[in-house]
């Protein structure tokens, strides 16, 4: 009997606090609370441990990507949304992410979009950098694409990526390069 009640509390206080974790989020993101709810569903649905691994969060994503290899993109990704490096996504983690690229302003999208191709961290996106990001893309989209792509299109592309950001031909691209060229 007295068990019972211990649950009773424990559930009344879960109950009161979800709320309020709620409502910082809701401040903290571009979301209604009623978003927030399904969100939190869809997350606990998948994840009913609250958080995501990096194996768990490839596995999610490679089922977006049948027909080719989405493991390397889906590691860059998880690191951008791990915004604390502590090797795992929370909910909080991911609604902050989700907000800025289906919400955010143009700025915010850049500082997000440059944040995932800058892979060290360092403040610069370097040629190896991205074409790690393009050779991963291109994993991701498979053999199946039309029309045919030659083996050496990554590189091009990164070639053509550098040809327009990097403006003082230094080799990397800052932050400040990448936001310019981006609006252009």
């Amino acid at each position: 009997y007295p068990a019972d009640t211990v649950e009773d509390e424990m559930e009344m206080a879960t109950v009161r606090h979800r709320p309020e974790a709620l409502e910082l989020l809701e401040a903290q993101s571009k979301f209604t609370k009623k978003e927030l709810q399904i969100l939190y569903r869809g997350f606990k649905n998948e994840c009913p441990s609250g958080v995501v691994n990096e194996d768990t969060f490839k596995e999610i994503y490679s089922q977006f990507f049948p027909q080719g290899d989405s493991t390397t993109y889906a590691h860059f990704l998880f690191n951008a949304f791990d915004t604390d490096h502590n090797g795992s996504v929370s909910f909080e983690d991911f609604v902050k992410g989700l907000s800025i690229l289906l919400r955010g302003t143009v700025q915010e999208k850049l500082n997000w979009a440059f944040n995932l191709y800058d892979i060290n961290k360092d403040g610069y996106i370097t040629k190896e950098e991205m074409l790690d990001i393009m050779k991963a893309i291109y994993d991701m989209m498979g053999k199946c694409t039309y029309p045919v792509l030659k083996e050496d299109a990554p590189r091009q592309h990164v070639e053509t990526f550098f040809q327009k950001m990097d403006k003082n031909k230094d080799g990397v691209v800052t932050i400040d390069e990448f936001i310019e060229s981006c609006q252009k």
